[in-house]
């Protein structure tokens, strides 16, 4: 192999030495087959074949280093008292590196931009995430942005020794949540942000009703948190998590199927006058452990609008539909502190990543269907989930929706 700086630095033979080293228990062209999880029914299990080799836990966390945490708030029925509730809302948190400080390369890309993701002009201006990622509902952002400050603060989320001597940036994004919950009742606080960053963990991942996805509506179904990933043909894995609050019901396609027009039934039940029913955002973060420079990432984030227009998403102008994308490689530091080692996939190798992030974010969308639950909130309004078994049977007999793609 040539050793020149170049080559040593940036040839894909050089990644491969360092590839089976890292990988959480997957092999490439070895499909690896996500454990069945008591209780949890996600899309696969209803015989939707998605393409594409899903990680351990078909999870973001199958990216090493990856954790993510969910605080669930649940309280009240009945009519709505702003303040008071009902309350259907909550915190999800993704921790790039778990809980230890380390600052990775990520970029950032929108669909369409009627949504907010807070510190996102540092992370393009510099290049590097440096925070937890944390979603939540549309107005607790505040809140949400605070805590976790203060959460950083009392744990020594950052460098050196000094509790006091740093500054914050946090990535906090949001979807609206006002179909379900007393959004306007500020019911997320600091204790909620602490539980989900606290609670954060490798593995399987909650999906559906939890966390900042709690009170999301997708399709007119009830949506929520969902996640998938998938191993590259490099053997390098991609991983994504969304929160699933947007799309029309005739819109919504699975693996090619209309599913949207076939199950058109079921649509929320809506009492008060309340906004449309459908919802109008989805936040997306995509995970790597390739060695991606920020330029690339942002083309790994720009590629998740083709994983939602899989689904039926449109990117409609009432629509948040911001994204993140980061890589857990290490950057390696030199004897000469102001110059760093990088590693990088060429661009002539980048198309599984991108293969693999719409992927991803396709079966995300439907795994976060697929696990949430009806749900009854404010003045007594209905969300349904997607019918599993009605599901079941549109697929039944079709390994792939490609049967009816036309």
């Amino acid at each position: 192999m040539n050793r020149g700086p170049m080559k040593s630095i940036f040839s894909l033979p050089v990644l491969s030495l360092t590839l089976a080293l890292c990988l959480p228990g997957a092999l490439p062209g070895v499909e690896a087959k996500p454990p069945v999880i008591a209780g949890k029914i996600r899309a696969r299990d209803l015989g939707i074949q998605f393409q594409g080799t899903p990680g351990t836990w078909n999870a973001i966390t199958d990216v090493p280093g990856v954790e993510v945490g969910h605080s669930t708030i649940v309280i009240g029925e009945g009519e709505l008292v702003v303040g008071e509730g009902p309350v259907r809302t909550g915190v999800t948190a993704i921790l790039p590196t778990g809980k230890e400080f380390r600052k990775v390369f990520a970029a950032t890309a929108s669909l369409n931009g009627n949504g907010e993701l807070t510190g996102t002009h540092w992370v393009n201006e510099s290049g590097f995430l440096e925070e937890p990622i944390l979603f939540t509902n549309t107005h607790s952002v505040g809140a949400v942005h605070q805590a976790v400050i203060q959460w950083r603060q009392e744990r020594m989320f950052h460098p050196g020794d000094r509790p006091y001597d740093f500054a914050s940036l946090p990535v906090v994004g949001e979807t609206w949540d006002g179909r379900l919950n007393d959004i306007h009742g500020f019911h997320v606080g600091s204790k909620h942000v602490f539980e989900a960053l606290d609670k954060a963990g490798s593995g399987a991942v909650a999906e559906g009703n939890v966390g900042g996805g709690t009170g999301m509506v997708c399709f007119r179904f009830k949506g929520g948190i969902g996640t998938a990933s998938r191993i590259t043909s490099h053997g390098y894995v991609v991983g994504v998590i969304v929160q699933a609050n947007f799309g029309l019901r005739e819109d919504l396609r699975i693996d090619g199927v209309p599913v949207g027009r076939q199950i058109s039934d079921l649509l929320p039940e809506m009492n008060g006058i309340l906004p449309r029913a459908e919802g109008n955002s989805i936040l997306v973060a995509v995970a790597t452990n390739a060695p991606l420079l920020p330029v690339q990432l942002k083309r790994l984030a720009g590629r998740v609008p083709l994983g939602i227009q899989r689904t039926g998403g449109m990117g409609y102008n009432s629509s948040g539909d911001l994204f993140i994308a980061f890589s857990t490689a290490v950057v390696e530091p030199t004897e000469r502190g102001e110059i760093n080692v990088v590693r990088m996939i060429t661009n002539d190798h980048i198309d599984p990543f991108f293969k693999a992030v719409v992927e991803s974010t396709e079966e995300a969308i439907i795994n976060a269907l697929v696990a949430a639950r009806t749900m009854t909130g404010i003045n007594n309004n209905r969300i349904h989930s997607i019918p599993h078994e009605r599901l079941r049977s549109i697929f039944e007999g079709h390994p792939t929706g490609s049967v009816k793609r036309n």
